[in-house]
């Protein structure tokens, strides 16, 4: 068997592990939170904190992506190392609802534990290649890590400008430290990861039609209106999931030079997964709205939630297909038009916007399946 053959059937073989699912359940809470806080506050400078603190949070998260990713959890030492990462997760999570408030200083001290955990794992345990690209590019982290910790002690508008000045240096940094092909990345494994937080959050969607629903006479028009939402939530899952596009893109990933590969998993699986998350929370806060009040009209910022989030899922999901080029994006784009057009009919009537948007997202999947077909 070759190196190469070997390669390629290592990174087949290696799975999820069950100590990185329970990993991903805590995170799956900064979700909720996020979710929460938005649909407390769905003002411009609520869902602009709340783009921050996610962009934040996913930058780190994806790090634990790639550090299992070269690292697995299958010593004592490794797994209570990410047990420390995880409760980093867990205060930052907490913090959430007020981290542009009092709980600033214990968001940006979950942030750190949770970053000098990463580096310090990544770069003891990565091997040599992947330690040595983590050594470079540990600066740049724990720089944007200072920013957070630093800005949690600031007022709130200085807090603002030193933690969105830690999300440009993320945004930076790979392009600094060019080295990518040093991390190595397993195709099935890195696949795997991401889809499993895309399926979390989207549970989190349907966990919003439950909370929206509490204390609420169980009446046709309640019942219609929790269908249609979990019909939304299932055509966000199909545009991800459907016609295998997650094998396809594993597939993809692992034809790769591993130089090409890391770019696309940074590109692909980092900036086009931002917005798919962003975007599944955002629908989840304007389901949550709808729910309760379907026979009313929604509020701009309402139905702003429910058709720009799912045009900003499939932004993303237009850039994560292009990145790995498996398939067509020209009704995706034009589906993330019809998206934003259905704003005016939530205005009108809530129920109505949600059944527009699973009919905008019906007729997509049904030209998709009939070009493929």
């Amino acid at each position: 068997m070759s190196a190469e053959t070997h390669e390629t059937h290592e990174e087949t073989e290696y799975r999820v592990s069950t100590l990185e699912l329970f990993f991903d359940l805590v995170f799956v809470f900064t979700i909720t939170q996020l979710t929460s806080t938005l649909a407390d506050d769905t003002s411009p400078l609520g869902f602009a904190q709340v783009v921050i603190m996610l962009f934040v949070i996913l930058w780190m998260y994806f790090g634990y992506v790639w550090l299992t990713n070269s690292v697995p959890p299958s010593t004592t030492a490794r797994r209570l190392l990410l047990m420390a990462g995880m409760g980093g997760f867990l205060v930052i999570a907490l913090a959430i609802p007020n981290a542009f408030g009092a709980a600033g200083v214990a968001f940006g001290i979950g942030y750190l534990i949770v970053n000098l955990v990463h580096s310090g794992l990544f770069i003891s345990a990565g091997g040599p290649g992947s330690a040595a690209a983590m050594a470079r590019l540990a600066p740049f982290n724990l720089g944007s890590a200072g920013l957070v910790f630093v800005g949690g002690f600031l007022p709130s508008t200085w807090r603002a400008a030193a933690w969105t000045a830690a999300v440009v240096l993320m945004i930076v940094s790979p392009y600094v430290n060019r080295r990518h092909g040093e991390f190595r990345i397993r195709s099935a494994h890195f696949v795997e990861r991401h889809g499993l937080v895309v399926i979390v959050a989207l549970g989190e969607s349907v966990i919003a039609i439950g909370i929206g629903a509490a204390g609420l006479p169980l009446n046709l028009q309640l019942v219609v209106a929790a269908l249609l939402g979990l019909a939304l939530v299932y055509q966000l899952w199909w545009c991800y999931f459907g016609r295998e596009q997650d094998l396809r893109a594993e597939h993809s990933l692992a034809s790769m030079t591993p130089s090409d590969r890391a770019r696309a998993a940074l590109s692909a699986f980092g900036w086009a997964h931002a917005p798919i998350l962003l975007g599944i929370v955002v629908v989840a806060v304007g389901v949550k709205k709808t729910i309760g009040h379907a026979t009313e009209h929604l509020h701009l910022s309402g139905a702003l939630a429910l058709g720009g989030g799912a045009a900003i899922f499939l932004v993303g999901e237009i850039y994560f297909r292009y990145q790995m080029k498996i398939g067509s994006n020209k009704w995706r784009t034009i589906a993330a038009i019809a998206a934003l057009a259905t704003v005016p009919v939530g205005l009108w009537l809530a129920i109505a916007q949600v059944a527009a948007l699973v009919a905008v997202f019906g007729a997509l999947l049904a030209v998709e399946a009939k070009r493929e077909a």
